[in-house]
């Protein structure tokens, strides 16, 4: 009985089958139209509003949160004062790395840029301009895209 050895082009390629398989896999968010919670409420479309961001008890004063909008942008949204919010994009404006809430600033993980978190303006770092801002307006309690 003769054993049969794979080739490397067949190894190859079914090692790229199996890559692929996995990445559909990881991709598939089992979209069901359901907010599934798993954000703990500080991010994603809110179930009052279809354009809903996150509730405005969420986002502490003169802090922000991260969010996604309507259209899978990612935000952040921030609370100037206790009945107003802001947002802008969250994608660093150096090299498009997604800044996180730290307090009254955002922070870049992946060169150090500084964002005034209420503002969206450099506080320091390598980015070349503030971020980008996002148009919303609270509305029962809840912070939503303006889409007027």
């Amino acid at each position: 009985m003769s054993q049969v050895r794979p080739t490397r082009r067949g190894v190859l390629a079914a090692g790229g089958a199996l890559a692929a398989a996995g990445t559909l896999a990881a991709c598939s968010g089992g979209d069901d139209g359901e907010d599934s919670g798993s954000d703990g409420g500080q991010q994603g479309q809110g179930k009052g509003h279809p354009a809903g961001l996150v509730a405005l008890d969420k986002v502490p004063v003169r802090g922000a949160v991260s969010a996604t909008g309507p259209k899978g942008e990612k935000l952040i949204v921030a609370r100037p004062d206790q009945d107003t919010a802001v947002a802008f994009s969250a994608i660093c404006t150096h090299q498009g790395c997604t800044v996180a809430p730290a307090g009254s600033q955002l922070h870049c993980p992946c060169h150090g840029s500084v964002y005034d978190a209420l503002t969206g303006k450099n506080v320091s770092g390598p980015a070349p301009r503030p971020l980008a801002t996002f148009a919303v307006r609270v509305k029962a309690g809840e912070v939503v895209a303006d889409q007027s």
